[in-house]
């Protein structure tokens, strides 16, 4: 049984990923946006490629990060833990 830290733990490292997500997704479009609006004329395969490479190096460590803020449940489906405290800063929070 959690107490009610781990509650509003689980509930905060909700919020954190999902603004995390949002601004992996934000990055990726306005980049997107701004090459082809503008530097259309050199927006090559090579540029998709890139847009592949990073977005890549966005994901690996949004998965790190949210396997370390997923909570743990107990057999009956319980919360056990609200998963690492995403608000402490450092390399870990943001």
């Amino acid at each position: 049984m959690a107490n009610q830290g781990a509650k509003k733990r689980k509930e905060e490292n909700s919020r954190h990923m999902t603004k995390l997500l949002r601004l992996i997704i934000a990055c990726n479009v306005i980049y997107v946006l701004v090459r082809m609006l503008f530097f259309y004329s050199t927006f090559t395969w090579k540029h998709w490629i890139g847009l592949l490479l990073t977005t890549a190096a966005y994901v690996i460590p949004y998965q790190q990060l949210a396997s370390m803020a997923k909570p743990s449940y107990d057999d009956d489906g319980e919360l056990f833990d609200g998963g690492f405290d995403m608000s402490t800063g450092g390399v870990c929070g943001l």
